[in-house]
């Protein structure tokens, strides 16, 4: 079988339900809809009896709950017990391209494999094949370790982006295998709204040669100054931390029994699952996240932003043309709030080359730890930054378009991007669970 460890990644034992019903079998990511504890109740419903991924993950809208420990264990309890009364069909040998179609008509194409969590680091400045888009928030890693520590099975909602202007790895890895007019090995609606899914096999010798060459390509154009940059984690980024963490003391474990390279190497702890989607991928919208300060001082805030980032600060008289400049452009932000009875619009038009917010937020921090009552809220869509901006003691903050061209090199100069720094689709857009693959 072709050899993928150069780019960080093996061809997992994928597993998957005999009879797959898509939309029972398939729930939506974990940490999505962590404040609506009405959507999960409404899963539990829609899955009723069957079997579903469900049962197989902890929704962290329950996280802070009392039954924290007895939920776990009930989670592993039924990854033994699907495994056991043969519900999966026998694992196979294979990556899995997907084409995702959002309840928007947006269509998403991905690739699933297993990524080499050796050839992944979340920690800033890294050199290493995989590495993380956005700070690690360490505290958050324990209590996921807990939920994967010993977990016969794990099922991904990573979602790592490629580097791939000219789209020579899924979308065409996809064009052959549809020409080829391929029976999709899972097909159907997803629950709630949340559009459909459809899988194909990808396992041949040829295809999977086609990938590695695909990936070469990616590999050399990712690299300078000695080091290979292929993957950036879209989504994701605390459990492929936990993931790493759980294997760095599986690894410590191997190590004390007196196990060899070989076993580490095997190990099936050593991986974890991943869908790979194209950062230029036509069905994969990248949003930024918005900003709302309270009780704060927002022309001095203004003022300090554009001290410290360059540019020019212009008025502007309707809610509109302030956000169309800032849409317009990838270094431009607009400030929005009440001087007495006057609603203020500022238009803050910078130089910036990086990513927009790689800079604008460690200006509002530093701003912010001199405001003493000042509060920061972190906001999706311009509608509602507007809506906020008329109140008393607040101001919306509206960020430019995050630019795909710009992505990586910003994360590889930068390091990884600071919180909030961007949403790939809406809730419903997020990654669902489909796949397995036998872990512990």
């Amino acid at each position: 079988m072709t050899d993928f460890s150069k780019f960080g990644l093996r061809v997992p034992e994928i597993l998957l339900p005999k009879e797959i019903d898509t939309k029972t079998w398939s729930v939506v990511a974990c940490d999505q809809y962590t404040q609506d504890k009405d959507y999960w109740e409404t899963a539990k419903k829609i899955a009723g009896e069957k079997p579903s991924t469900l049962n197989l993950i902890f929704p962290e809208v329950y996280l802070n709950q009392d039954d924290k420990v007895q939920r776990i264990k009930k989670i592993k309890e039924a990854m033994a017990s699907y495994i056991q009364s043969g519900i999966f069909a026998e694992p196979k040998a294979q990556m899995v391209y997907l084409e995702r179609t959002t309840a928007y008509g947006r269509v998403r194409k991905g690739l699933v494999a297993a990524l080499d969590l050796d050839s992944y680091e979340w920690k800033p400045f890294s050199s290493a094949l995989t590495r993380a888009t956005e700070a690690t928030i360490l505290e958050r890693i324990p209590p996921r370790m807990e939920i994967r520590r010993g977990a016969p099975l794990e099922l991904p909602h990573i979602m790592l982006l490629a580097n791939d202007p000219q789209k020579i790895l899924i979308e065409a890895l996809g064009k052959k295998i549809k020409d080829r007019s391929d029976k999709p090995i899972y097909q159907g609606p997803l629950m709630q709204e949340s559009g459909s899914i459809k899988g194909w096999a990808v396992q041949s010798d040829d295809d999977l040669k086609d990938a590695a060459a695909a990936l070469q390509k990616l590999y050399e154009a990712g690299t300078k100054d000695g080091s290979a940059f292929l993957f950036a984690v879209g989504d994701g980024n605390h459990s492929l931390a936990t993931a790493k963490a759980v294997w760095e003391e599986e690894k410590k474990r191997l190590k004390e029994n007196g196990l060899g390279q070989e076993a580490l190497e095997k190990s099936p702890v050593r991986f974890a699952l991943v869908e790979i989607v194209n950062i230029y991928d036509d069905g994969l919208t990248f949003e930024p996240i918005h900003r709302v300060v309270f009780d704060s001082d927002f022309l001095a805030l203004a003022e300090f932003v554009k001290d410290k980032l360059g540019g020019k600060v212009t008025e502007l008289s309707n809610d509109e043309e302030l956000e169309e400049k800032v849409k317009a452009s990838k270094a431009s932000f607009g400030f929005f709030f009440k001087d007495g009875t006057k609603q203020r619009r500022l238009l803050l038009e910078t130089e910036i080359k990086d990513l927009a917010v790689s800079r604008f937020q460690p200006a509002l921090d530093q701003f912010l730890k001199g405001q003493e009552k000042a509060q920061i809220d972190y906001i999706h869509g311009g509608d509602e930054v507007f809506r906020l901006g008329q109140k008393e003691g607040a101001c919306g903050i509206l960020l430019p378009p995050v630019a795909k061209n710009s992505f990586f090199d910003t994360i590889a100069s930068l390091g990884p991007l600071p919180r909030k720094s961007f949403s790939m689709g809406e809730a419903s857009e997020k990654r669902f669970y489909l796949e397995a693959r036998r872990l512990f």
